[in-house]
């Protein structure tokens, strides 16, 4: 009997390559990332060394600046306000039970509902959390020149991204990894995209109507893209997930259920077409936008491949890191 020695590597699939849209970046991002991280990490207190290195690190004005390249700087501003507070939200609820998720989800969409002054319930704090306040800020600027239409579609979609949040810890209390159809049903909630979806008419002025949003064509373009960026960002950071000992990705469910070396899970990534029809089409660039300009900073930033990105970028190649100590002794 031979047993089959545990890989130490993997070779990312080639995305780019494979990914035409142009690239495009905007041309005051720069100014405009250094202010948004700059605003979140002095309005997060608590947050250590470490966190704040990782929080500049993230890049996620950057991020911003290749997905909504032509919008204005103050609205570039808001929208990459919320990408930073939204990487934040992930990182505070990675590892949070699922009463802690919910306390969080209530104090956040708490300021969406009522931007103009705090109303606490009978199970929040007389103060309100930091959470709250940095959501009421960014909010409150993006509320004047933002349609109803994409301020309801907003609110609605971060309202899911938490009850998916919330899902996933109950899984996570539980010890439960889930099957596939469930995961993709939960992950493209927790990816967070929708309400950026829904930001993408903020950045452009522009504001569908519901009989737009909800037409199969355009809900089927959401989704597609949603998934092209969800599946791609599990394989990017799958690497440094399962050094902590976290299963909610893709790669994890493939290897479990469906009989998948981790190469072959890495190399499995469905695919997605698309056709449609002058906003509309404006609509569906910043969704390409979203596309190319995700895939590329997900090598720029330190998140995912630490300062190494670029090399990753070149030859595809990912050195799987040791497991955490503490995932070490859980699995013994």
């Amino acid at each position: 009997m031979t047993i089959s020695a545990k890989p130490t590597s993997f070779i990312l699939p080639d995305l780019v390559s494979h990914c035409k849209f142009p690239l495009s970046y905007h041309r005051e991002g720069d100014e405009v990332a250094q202010q948004s991280v700059n605003w979140l990490d002095s309005n997060c207190p608590d947050l250590n060394a470490k966190q704040r290195r990782a929080l500049r690190g993230l890049q996620a004005g950057e991020l911003t600046a290749y997905c909504y390249h032509t919008a204005v700087p103050e609205r570039l501003r808001v929208v990459s306000d919320f990408m930073n507070y939204l990487f934040h939200l992930d990182n505070i609820s990675d590892g949070m039970m699922t009463r802690e998720t919910d306390v969080l989800a209530d104090v956040v969409m708490n300021a969406l509902w009522f931007s103009d002054r705090y109303m606490h319930t009978k199970d929040q704090t007389k103060e309100e959390l930091n959470p709250g306040k940095l959501a009421r800020d960014f909010w409150a600027r993006c509320i004047p020149d933002c349609g109803p239409g994409a301020q309801a579609r907003f609110k609605e979609t971060l309202e899911l991204f938490f009850e998916a949040v919330s899902i996933q810890a109950r899984a996570r209390d539980e010890g439960v990894i889930p099957d596939l159809e469930s995961y993709i049903d939960v992950r493209r909630d927790t990816s967070g995209c929708k309400p950026c979806w829904a930001l993408i008419e903020y950045a452009l002025d522009i504001d569908l109507p519901d009989f737009v949003v909800d037409h199969p064509v355009i809900a089927a373009l959401n989704q597609g893209t949603n998934d092209l960026v969800t599946w791609s960002n599990d394989i990017f950071s799958y690497n440094v997930e399962q050094s902590r000992g976290d299963t909610h990705n893709m790669i994890v469910i493939l290897m479990k259920y469906h009989g998948h070396s981790l190469q072959s899970a890495v190399d499995y990534l469905p695919s997605w077409g698309s056709e449609i029809d002058s906003m509309v089409e404006r609509y569906v660039q910043g969704l390409q936008d979203w596309i190319v300009g995700s895939l590329h900073w997900s090598f720029q930033t330190h998140r995912y491949f630490g300062t190494q990105g670029m090399e990753v970028k070149k030859h595809r190649i990912v050195k799987l890191l040791p497991l955490h100590g503490d995932v070490v002794s859980d699995m013994k």
